[in-house]
């Protein structure tokens, strides 16, 4: 018979992934569709019990995300503008039963390429935790996902939280999903902006771009330029956009091809670049 374990602490987790390979679930809504039609033998470690693994806090000069926060928490608690990105692509995960159940940890940890809450936890600068027994380590988001459906999650290890760094209260932020619908629909690109201005120009500008490559990319590029400058002007430069083909690498497939989600993302960078510009007052 499978193993269904459903601890309700962390160390009774870590303790019983020291003794077997076990499935951990921290929602469970990308496991289970993806075994319509098989038969439910995996051995799993449940965690959605562990109540110490859910919520957002303040705790000085981060926030702290829970492993088990879900889309409906993002959207429900009050954050500052630069988590307004990470608050749209909630309302885009699935429809509002996913968004109720389904976890940030789970959505890096499946690491799909069209994972909605990656672009913009790689904008945000978020740090992954990871534990095992007797030991914590943390890494950027964008080194925890390696590939497509892979990361450097050991497998004594689980996801204990995403640790956001604070900007200033005039940090705001912005994502942009294109699809084939609106709602219920895996991402052709996805794009996650984080603005910081500063004395009327681009202090810090992050961008990533989902769904383009084997996982989200930041344009680090793109993000010198703005940087310094009114964003009117850049936007009225027409800024070169031809880099992003070194750094994303899309594919062929059935929602889209490589050229269309190409161009599809220059288009949804300078969208999202001036809705952001708006927003700040640089643009009329």
């Amino acid at each position: 018979m499978p193993v269904y374990l459903r601890p309700n602490n962390l160390e009774e987790a870590l303790g019983a992934l020291q003794q077997q390979p076990l499935t951990v679930l921290a929602g469970g809504t990308d496991h289970y569709p993806a075994r319509v039609g098989q038969p439910l033998d995996d051995d799993l470690l449940d965690l959605t019990n562990i109540s110490a693994l859910r919520g957002i806090e303040d705790v000085g000069e981060t926030w702290r995300i829970g492993a088990l926060t879900t889309w409906t928490d993002i959207i429900r608690t009050d954050l500052p503008a630069c988590f307004d990105g990470l608050k749209a692509a909630a309302r885009e995960i699935g429809g509002v039963q996913i968004q109720n159940a389904g976890t940030v940890a789970g959505n890096i940890c499946n690491a799909s390429p069209a994972a909605d809450g990656v672009p913009n936890l790689m904008a945000l600068d978020a740090t992954v935790e990871l534990a095992r027994t007797g030991a914590v380590r943390r890494l950027p988001v964008a080194d925890f996902v390696t590939g497509n459906r892979t990361t450097v999650l050991a497998r004594d290890e689980v996801v204990t939280a995403i640790y956001v760094p604070k900007l200033t209260d005039a940090a705001d932020s912005a994502f942009l999903k294109l699809g084939a619908r609106k709602y219920l629909v895996i991402s052709i690109v996805m794009i996650g902006i984080v603005l910081v201005p500063v004395d009327g120009v681009v202090g810090e500008a992050r961008i990533a771009v989902g769904a383009c490559a084997p996982v989200s990319r930041r344009l680090r590029a793109l993000e010198e330029a703005l940087t310094g400058r009114r964003l009117d002007a850049v936007l009225g430069e027409a800024v070169d956009m031809t880099p992003l083909a070194g750094v994303l690498s899309p594919i062929d497939d059935m929602r889209g091809s490589a050229t269309y989600r190409l161009d599809a993302a220059i288009a949804m960078l300078r969208r999202g670049l001036n809705i952001l510009g708006s927003r700040m007052g640089e643009l009329p």
